[in-house]
């Protein structure tokens, strides 16, 4: 037992005494939260030794069923789920004194369980640290809010013009008055964010009628960075939800309207506190050093076999399309939005990756754990990187990233790269449940199918 976790746990119940249950939850390989709600009287036994729960709780495709015959885990063996320090928090959109708290999975024995994202992560970030370096990670994270539209659509969650029912007409980037329409949900979600100790920052509304993206600030925890990413996806939807809306986080969820990302921002400090990423030498713009020249490189390397963990299912390629804000090939460049691999302008101590190429719908674990794994590559076989995009420089609408769900997950399961940071045995599984899910969704009949056959063939 870990006597300041259990101390986290008597803190808590003294400030909210009343908790009659806390929502124990864990990620999935899509970064989707699932997990069970356990009683007062389970309370100790979590945070002394850990609760059972099946091992396919991770394993689940994106529509929460079972994958038959998972290599190594026939027969749904039970595994051990432990408290994550740092997330126990009350659930202020729910009527009931219910909690919540993140979990992690282990073997029974203790050991991490190498199936659970975030333990990859972990085997990720090693090679980093055993060099002496930090991570420092802030991500940043957009959505829509959505309402029922006419039929069995939804539709984008509009203001409405003063005095009418009618919503507003054109994206409307960054307009004050959209933020005061949703000032009361907004409040909300910062207030919540308080109190689960989800570091908010900045808000505004996006590139597209009803989207908005949210801020959360440089964390040297890259665990936690993560952590705090997926409670803040949980805290815009429940406190949606209690609004009388409707939040989503898909990549795509409209035609004609841009998708949403989640962006990473990574820099790297050696021993003394030094961005190895800066190149102290020079104040001319950009000051980056060799180190981060290397980085990118390996990321632009790893790229395409990383496409399938930053758009993880089918409807992630249908944000990847030209001409809609997201990055389709391996570019870099400073301060200039339409790569892939952004260098943000920044002091030398700030001095960052701005990584924009994985959807909202990807799980931040793996985004994280497949961008340190091109960092560290990149730095240690010196990669040579793409040539830089010039700040104010058009670039080339150029598109060499999987187009295709199935051959995102080809060149995963092909990468040498990738399955030495993920370790092998998390990659096959990762291979095998995902295509499932592919060749499941590929077998399904659209309406578009019909709309577009059925009568004219």
């Amino acid at each position: 037992m870990n006597l300041a976790e259990y101390q986290e746990l008597e803190t808590f119940l003294l400030q909210y005494p009343d908790t009659t249950m806390l929502e124990l939850m864990a990620p999935d390989l899509n970064g989707i939260l699932r997990g069970k709600r356990i009683p007062a009287s389970e309370f100790a036994t979590l945070y002394r030794q850990g609760v059972k729960h099946p091992a396919a709780l991770t394993l689940l495709n994106s529509i929460g069923d079972m994958i038959e015959d998972v290599p190594g885990y026939e027969g749904d063996p039970d595994k051990l789920m432990r408290a994550i320090a740092g997330t126990l928090a009350p659930v202020p959109w729910l009527n009931s004194d219910t909690g919540q708290v993140l979990a992690t999975f282990t073997e029974l024995d203790g050991a991490p369980g190498l199936f659970d994202t975030r333990n990859i992560l972990v085997n990720a970030l090693g090679p980093v640290w055993s060099m002496g370096l930090s991570v420092v990670v802030a991500v940043e994270m957009e959505f829509y809010l959505v309402e029922e539209g006419e039929g069995r659509l939804p539709t984008p969650h509009l203001p409405r013009l003063p005095g009418t029912s009618l919503p507003q007409e054109g994206v409307q980037y960054a307009m004050a008055e959209d933020l005061w329409d949703q000032d009361a949900f907004l409040e909300d979600v910062r207030e919540t964010c308080l109190l689960q100790g989800v570091p908010m920052t900045t808000v505004h509304s996006e590139f597209s009628p009803g989207q908005y993206e949210i801020n959360l600030r440089h964390c040297a925890d890259p665990l936690l960075a993560c952590d705090h990413a997926l409670m803040l996806k949980r805290i815009v939807k429940g406190v949606a939800r209690k609004h009388g809306m409707y939040a989503t986080f898909m990549a795509k969820p409209f035609d004609g309207l841009a998708g949403s990302g989640m962006h990473m921002h990574v820099s790297l400090y050696d021993e003394s506190g030094e961005n190895v990423f800066a190149d102290g030498n020079t104040n001319t713009a950009p000051a980056i050093s060799e180190t981060l020249r290397h980085a990118v490189g390996g990321m632009a390397l790893t790229m395409q076999a990383a496409t399938a963990v930053f758009a993880p299912n089918a409807n992630s390629y249908r944000r990847m399309v030209p001409g809609s804000f997201v990055p389709l090939a391996p570019t870099w460049g400073y301060n200039h939005r339409d790569v892939a691999l952004r260098i943000p302008v920044s002091d030398h101590k700030d001095t960052r990756i701005e990584h924009r190429v994985a959807g909202a719908d990807a799980n931040p674990y793996l985004v994280l754990a497949a961008i340190i794994a091109g960092m560290h590559y990149g730095i240690t076989e010196r990669c040579e990187p793409p040539e830089m995009i010039n700040e104010g420089e058009t670039l080339e609408p150029v598109f060499t990233l999987p187009r295709l769900w199935q051959q995102a997950l080809d060149q995963f399961a092909d990468s040498e790269v990738l399955a030495r940071y993920l370790t092998p045995e998390f990659c096959e599984l990762f291979k095998s449940i995902r295509q499932t899910e592919c060749d499941r969704f590929a077998a399904q009949v659209s309406n578009r199918d019909y709309e577009w056959y059925l009568r004219s063939v």
